[in-house]
């Protein structure tokens, strides 16, 4: 029978998921020789034999791959046989460009769950629990190759047990990097707020689980950061949470013991119970129903944010507690999240109460992340732990390119080879604390692939700290506006090439005529890309502070129809003392602070501000969430609007906001008048698409988050012809930027025409 030798390199996800003792296996039981090696670019195999086993091989190498791998290429070479007596593991080589992907950090895997609970096994309760199938990835590399070496694991010396493991190819921690024991592995702790330490080891999960009972605030550090931890029944205990982080009314995440506990409290679909069942463990925000969780978790908000336990430190907390915990994350409000416990007790001193702490560094932050499904599929709302760092993935090579993203919800963006790397969340670039945590992350994803970029692309708000970050540094630069990102990002998720039509709303961005956008529409052709049309513009008293009092966008939006005649309405004056109304008369009247938008997300503020449900925020998107959350189901008609004709289409909200005055003056409930709104926007939509004639239509931009609205467009385009697209790996909002500026970077149609 002829032998050969085949060399098979493969790349993706292919490190950290049990591929090597895989591969291992797979060519033992051929009876096939050679050798398996790690790399910076993937793995490299080399197999030896019979003709008809090394197809085998091949074949088998794709169909029965571990579940974690992801493999996005496995190119194989013929050459001559060089006489292999073995079939060996050889030591990872850290030669070449780096392009192997990293995996991200995984929840506990059920094997390693019935060890933790095991009295028998010698991992029993201990909280820093792994294998090859699950634990810490990108929140403890360092370098690529993914070895323990290049981890922050290589601290702690394996014992002879565990180094056993470690080398035994049949064996699922295998080259498991972070596998530990309580011999020879990381160690917990309790601290007070001065530091000292109160309890170690499995005595202090308990003493930390007994605080939580008796009402304490415990900041726990977990696998990308810390976590704010409190009883979630405890009405008074969340309310002091709330006060010490400055969170007023922003919904708290709720961690459950069991999914069952989730069923309890919560109505959760299919794709729902699929998503927090999953490797990735997400937040996951679900309805709730009457329950025993404190009101001061999520104020006046149908929705929860929900989790399951992801690490072997949560699984033994949840345990033991047997009840509910709000799990935030450990920050004040507007910073980033603590990875360092001495950095936690000073930043969180006058929040926690408590701190477990353990002594395996933390990398790099990964905050929860969050999705929501819609559609029938999980959209991503935040994107780390979990999904962060895998790519998006392009057909063609775009060369080396970094994308500082946006403002706010920042994350950034490397290209390396086809690959599109986005970063986890890194948060709103607010504070130095944030924007340092910003420029920790422009470092750290180029240094991780030894990428050195040609380009960096930015927004094109001149204020932005991503933009005046990216205009001090020496590489070329590549401005792109911020909407044209919105609609980039989600063609590169989905594959689209143009033409299309693109719908991009949210909040506010630059617009390239130098007015704040937000309601926009983009005809997308293969050479070029326009503005088709917009909402209709207003003004805005008062500039960012009309972010955060609705009322203010709702008075542009009356003065705009109105004129002069609004000040002598005073029935639609009732949320503004004499005073108040003075300044913003006078700001309107002489255009001064009340910069121009064309914003679908400050139309949402405006009108959940006329119907009477918000004047004031306390956090972005509030509002609008109200107006979501106000809508009465089964209305189906929606208040009227005027079309331009001629292009660029501008969408009149006039009719819409006179119709609703009316409303209001009729006493209409509130429910119906958020309805019928919902439904003018969703009419926009589908007229517009009518006229453009673009079979393809792209959903993007904050507003996309809104279940209704998103649902809504989507069955109104699909029943009239149209293929609409919206984001699930990748957020719509913000969050999403980055990766369209990367898109569009070398792109011939980057330039808006």
């Amino acid at each position: 029978m002829s032998r050969e030798r085949v060399r098979i390199v493969v790349r993706g996800a292919v490190q950290g998921v049990g591929f090597r003792p895989f591969v291992y296996r797979l060519a033992t039981e051929l009876g096939l020789d050679g050798w398996v090696v790690n790399s910076a670019q993937g793995v490299f195999v080399e197999i030896e034999g019979a003709s008809d086993r090394v197809s085998s091989f091949k074949r088998r190498l794709k169909t029965e791959k571990p579940a974690r791998a992801i493999i996005q290429s496995c190119e194989s070479s013929h050459l001559d046989p060089l006489g292999y007596k073995e079939f060996e593991i050889r030591e990872s080589t850290d030669h070449g460009g780096k392009s192997a992907l990293i995996l991200p950090d995984i929840a506990t895997c059920d094997d390693c769950l019935r060890e933790l609970f095991d009295s028998q096994d010698r991992r029993f309760r201990y909280p820093f629990t792994n294998c090859t199938n699950c634990g810490p990835r990108f929140s403890i590399i360092e370098a690529l190759p993914y070895d323990r070496a290049n981890t922050s694991m290589k601290k702690f010396e394996m014992c002879v047990d565990c180094a056993r493991e470690y080398c035994n190819p049949a064996n699922r921690r295998f080259h498991a990097e972070p596998t530990a024991c309580p011999q020879c592995g990381p160690k917990l702790f309790l601290w007070n707020s001065l530091g000292e330490v109160l309890a170690c080891a499995d005595a202090a999960l308990r003493q930390a689980a007994d605080e939580i009972r008796a009402g304490k605030i415990v900041a726990l550090k977990g696998i990308g950061g810390f976590q704010l931890l409190v009883d979630a029944c405890n009405d008074k205990a969340v309310r002091r949470l709330r006060e010490r982080k400055h969170r007023e009314e922003k919904p708290f995440a709720v961690m459950f013991p069991s999914l069952e506990g989730v069923c309890e409290c919560c109505r959760i679909s299919e794709a729902e119970e699929s998503l927090l069942t999953s490797p990735e463990a997400p937040i996951v925000l679900v309805q709730r129903s009457p329950s025993s969780l404190a009101p001061a978790v999520a104020p006046a908000n149908p929705n929860l944010g929900v989790m399951l336990p992801y690490s072997p430190l949560h699984h033994l907390l949840l345990c033991d507690l047997n009840f509910a915990i709000v799990a935030t994350s450990g920050n004040l409000s507007d910073e980033p999240i603590c990875i360092d416990e001495n950095e936690a007790l000073e930043r969180l001193r006058n929040i926690a109460d408590l701190f477990l702490v353990h002594d395996r560094p933390i990398v790099r932050h990964v905050d929860d992340s969050i999705l929501r499904v819609i559609a029938g599929r999980g959209m991503m709302l935040r994107r780390a732990r979990g999904y962060a760092p895998l790519p998006i993935t392009l057909r063609q090579a775009q060369g080396s390119i970094l994308a500082v993203g946006a403002h706010l919800k920042n994350a950034i963006a490397l290209s390396v080879g086809t690959n599109l790397f986005v970063s986890q969340h890194i948060g709103d670039l607010a504070t130095k604390p944030a924007y340092d945590a910003f420029a920790s992350s422009v470092a750290d994803l180029p240094r991780l692939y030894e990428a050195k970029p040609e380009i960096i692309a930015h927004d094109l708000h001149p204020e932005y700290l991503s933009t005046k970050y990216a205009l001090q540094q020496a590489s070329s630069r590549v401005a792109v506006q911020h909407h044209w990102a919105h609609i980039a990002s989600c063609m590169a998720e989905n594959e689209i090439e143009p033409p299309a039509l693109g719908v991009a709303w949210d909040g506010t961005g630059y617009g390239t005529d130098g007015t704040i956008w937000g309601g926009e529409f983009f005809l997308v052709q293969k050479a070029s890309c326009r503005r088709a049309g917009h909402l209709r513009t207003f003004r805005l008293p008062g500039a960012e502070a009309a972010v955060k009092e609705p009322r203010r966008s709702a008075l542009g939006l009356l003065h705009e129809i109105l004129g002069d005649e609004l000040w002598r309405q005073k029935n639609l004056l009732t949320d503004f003392t004499r005073a108040e109304t003075k300044t913003l008369r006078s700001m309107l009247t002489h255009r001064v602070n009340s910069p121009v938008t064309s914003s679908a997300g400050r139309l949402f503020d405006g009108v959940a501000a006329l119907i009477g449900l918000r004047a004031r925020t306390t956090f972005e998107g509030q509002a609008a969430m109200d107006l979501e959350f106000a809508v009465t189901p089964g209305v189906t008609d929606g208040y009227p609007f005027a079309l331009r004709e001629a292009e660029p289409f501008v969408v009149d909200w006039e009719p819409a906001i006179r119709a609703l005055l009316d409303d209001r003056g009729q006493k209409v409930a509130g429910g119906v008048m958020a309805a019928r709104f919902h439904n003018l926007l969703t009419n926009t939509i589908l007229a517009i698409a009518q006229r453009c004639n673009q079979s393809k239509v792209v959903l993007s931009g904050g507003c996309f988050q809104n279940r209704y609205l998103a649902e809504r467009v989507t069955n109104q385009l699909l029943a009239a012809g149209f293929q609409p697209y919206w984001h699930q790996r990748i957020p719509p909002n913000d969050g999403g930027i980055a990766l369209g500026q990367l898109w569009l970077a070398t792109s011939p149609i980057r330039e808006l025409t």
